[in-house]
């Protein structure tokens, strides 16, 4: 029946005279999608639940954090949120998706989203590019978000946005045109990443490594409290809208509403179940059979981040499968901080870096041709399992230049913001100790303030707000949050 439906309607096809789907005063820019509405009404839900993971990152980040910083956390979420909608309004879009650009780099065609109106999108001609260039913003969004957590607890929020901008423009935008651009060379090599195992896992993973490399170690002063997480509640909220924003991050990446895209879905789910048993599993045999909440919340996302690029390839079992073995490895690595001489306390290398790297090769090993060809538009994608045993090496190809650009070139790029006059990345010794939240807030902390605000002697602590690089009033200070 549904292939009977297809060949009653006609598909939306881009017209060069009319890049943007034409004069809407003129003609019903409405009229080449009758009967297939269904398809950007099913992508603008997934948009919809995409964003819930912004702040589910922010909420995460706060709860892993120590109290006194955590604030921070919460901010960055949001302001995330716009300086990356401003990014790919002004040309972040244009760079990653333009149809005239070339196998590295999209150009400036489609610069201040000129065009991005009603013609047939570059992913898929069901979507209007308006629909399209929102769900791709917020995989933007969700992946610098990642990103800015290589900083916590000691990195100054305002450079940490400048960051977040020029990061999107060098960083992200070219990895999703090698990956997802027509044009792109990973896209026509091809490796398979159906959802983001390469611009948003890896590539946020090496970014956040390079970024807490770039700052250094946190001064903690011998603190019994540094490294352990002071809100588990807020750690479990947190992971909470991520896993169900991430039934639109991966349910929607097949860019239509076919059952490709339900497969996906239910992958999705499968995969962060049993990414929290492989993660369990671990932490109970290193603990000698105890349990952790945290623990189970990064299995959960483990397996999130490892199904990202196989969910529209792999059979159920195999999602399983795979969601296991990503949350195991992940829970194996832990120590990784000690063995590179980087503190980079939020896991974000372990949980989406090495997630991801575990994830893309899976998907090399186990991709199945009759998984993608579900959503009846001719997709055929086989890996090892199916005889494509080359896809492997392609997938590992994928893994090493995105591993590579994205930690040299945001090295690059941090050490250059570092030495800019008025642009240091990191706090001073003191706001780190008293916390981020005193230091860059104002009359605002996490949790109850009767906690915190009980005056006591203290030396040369500055005045809430101020700035880490001004020289404040001396005053009496709230005691040192944990």
């Amino acid at each position: 029946m549904l292939s009977r439906r297809h060949d009653e309607l006609v598909m939306p096809e881009f017209d060069e005279s009319m890049p943007n789907g034409g004069d809407p005063t003129q003609v019903n820019v409405n009229a080449p999608y009758e009967g297939l509405e269904f398809h950007y009404t099913y992508l603008l839900f997934c948009s919809a639940i995409v964003w819930l993971i912004i702040p589910g990152i922010g909420l995460l980040y706060g709860g892993l954090s120590r109290r006194k910083s955590a604030l921070a956390m919460l901010f960055q979420s949001f302001a995330v949120c716009g300086v990356v909608c401003f990014q790919w309004m002004f040309w972040g879009y244009s760079l990653a998706y333009s149809r005239t650009g070339n196998a590295f780099i999209a150009d400036l065609s489609n610069f201040g989203m000129k065009n991005v109106v009603a013609a047939p999108s570059p992913g898929s001609v069901l979507l209007p590019e308006i629909v399209f260039c929102l769900y791709q913003m917020l995989f933007c969004a969700c992946t610098v978000q990642l990103v800015v957590g290589g900083a916590f607890e000691r990195g100054r929020i305002l450079p940490s946005m400048v960051f977040a901008f020029l990061w999107a423009t060098i960083v992200y935008c070219p990895i999703a045109n090698w990956t997802w651009n027509a044009n792109g060379w990973l896209y026509n090599l091809p490796s398979l990443d159906f959802a983001g195992g390469g611009p948003v896992h890896i590539a946020s993973g090496w970014a956040a490594l390079a970024y807490a490399f770039v700052l250094g170690k946190r001064k903690h002063k011998g603190e019994h409290i540094h490294n352990k997480p002071h809100n588990p509640t807020l750690v479990f909220l947190g992971t909470v809208l991520i896993w169900f924003g991430w039934f639109g991050f991966n349910g929607g990446s097949a860019l239509n509403a076919s059952i490709r895209s339900m497969f996906a879905a239910f992958n999705t789910n499968t995969a962060a179940s049993f990414g929290v048993l492989g993660w369990t599993l671990v932490d109970f045999i290193r603990t000698k059979g105890r349990f952790s909440v945290v623990g189970a919340c990064s299995g959960a996302i483990a397996g999130l981040v490892g199904i990202t690029p196989a969910a529209g390839f792999v059979s159920v079992w195999l999602a399983a499968l795979i969601g296991f073995l990503t949350g195991a490895i992940c829970s194996a690595c832990k120590g990784i901080d000690e063995l590179v001489r980087i503190d980079e306390g939020m896991d974000v290398f372990r949980l989406h870096g090495i997630g991801g790297m575990v994830g893309s090769f899976l998907t090399g090993c186990f991709a199945q041709k009759w998984v993608s060809s579900l959503d009846g538009m001719g997709s055929e994608y086989s890996g090892a399992m199916d005889g494509v045993g080359v896809q492997v090496g392609r997938q590992l190809a994928e893994i090493c230049a995105i591993s590579l650009y994205s930690f040299g070139v945001t090295c690059i790029l941090l050490f250059i913001l570092k030495y800019i006059p008025f642009m240091g990345l990191r706090v001073s010794e003191e706001a780190e100790m008293i916390g981020l939240d005193l230091d860059q807030f104002f009359d605002e902390q996490i949790g109850d303030w009767s906690m915190t605000h009980e005056l006591t002697p203290t030396l040369g602590v500055k005045q809430p707000g101020s700035s880490a690089h001004s020289v404040g009033v001396v005053t009496p200070a709230p005691a040192k949050a944990e």
